[in-house]
């Protein structure tokens, strides 16, 4: 296979609080233990796909600010290329509030800054990173049209697509779908992007996604772990590590950048969703984002022969 991940996506700056429970509408609420740190889909997955061994280039957008700098300063830290990364001088960089509560669930609520000016044209203009990569990951914390552009520039250039359908808008354009080798998303985004109701069993979601995508569907099922069904209606499921949880924020971002470091290396799906499982388990157990991502003889363990999924022709997950 080709070798190299390129991720569009995002970056926001994290501002989270720990609260016993979450607040009711009109209701204030003592938090403690404030955090700062880095976040946004893009960079997450970027961090976790080069801390599990893969090549990673980043194209994101950050304000030209400091908090942009302190993104540029992690993502050289992780021996993450930035050629791809832009500095807009009128706009802030994106930030997150999140509220976890203290058995681990969270609330989000972005401001996407200088993540919405990553445009097609400045897609467009990084075209030879793009074209050029083994594999392009994408998210929906930046403009769609910007994700259908990257898209299109690595199915011309010979390069798999992966996109991560969060957060789900109320559909997917036909011209991005047509675009999608592997789309990785929860039960709640895989029933709604199929349009089924809430309470329809997500296998059945998943299977009538995998029709619309070039190569597979995985639905991440919490403390389920995740199934998988590729295009010719194998089948696969990996359980979650028994852990103790601590924050659950980024255990998705941890599963989609382990799944793609480890898919580049021989196209092997069964391997990349224990890898997957076993990243976003480690996720939980540390608090923020980006301390809580494993590397990969960590997760190597975690995924050990013995947890891998075998792919099955049809039958129930």
């Amino acid at each position: 296979m080709r070798e190299g991940i390129v991720v569009v996506g995002s970056y926001l700056r994290d501002v989270s609080v720990v609260v016993d429970g979450f607040p009711s509408p009109g209701e204030t609420v003592v938090g403690r233990g404030l955090l700062q740190s880095h976040g946004g889909k893009g960079s997450n997955q970027a961090v976790q796909a080069a801390r599990a061994g893969a090549d990673v280039t980043l194209i994101a957008a950050t304000g030209d600010d400091e908090a942009g700098e302190a993104a540029r300063r992690l993502w050289a830290d992780e021996g993450i290329a930035t050629d791809g990364a832009l500095a807009v001088e009128d706009a802030a960089t994106g930030t997150a509030l999140i509220v976890v509560e203290a058995g681990g669930q969270n609330m989000i609520v972005i401001d996407p800054g200088a993540n919405a000016r990553l445009s097609p044209a400045a897609v467009e203009a990084r075209r030879d990173l793009v074209a050029n990569a083994g594999l392009v990951v994408g998210q929906l914390e930046t403009p769609i049209p910007a994700m259908i552009e990257a898209f299109s520039i690595a199915r011309r250039g010979g390069a798999r697509t992966l996109l991560n359908a969060a957060p789900a808008p109320a559909s997917l354009p036909d011209e991005l779908r047509a675009l999608i080798d592997i789309l990785i998303v929860n039960e709640i985004e895989a029933l709604q992007l199929a349009g089924m109701d809430a309470d329809a069993d997500p296998r059945e979601a998943a299977a009538r996604l995998a029709k619309t995508v070039g190569l597979a569907v995985v639905v991440t099922l919490g403390a389920g772990g995740a199934m998988l069904i590729d295009t010719a209606g194998r089948r696969a499921a990996a359980s979650a590590l028994d852990v103790a949880v601590v924050d659950t924020t980024g255990a998705g971002d941890a599963f989609v950048g382990a799944f793609a470091a480890r898919w580049i290396e021989d196209g092997a799906l069964d391997a990349a969703l224990a890898w997957g499982v076993a990243a976003g388990s480690l996720a939980c157990t540390r608090r923020g984002v980006v301390p809580s991502l494993a590397g990969r003889e960590e997760i190597t363990e975690a995924a050990a022969p013995g947890m891998r999924p075998a792919m099955e022709s049809g039958g129930c997950l």
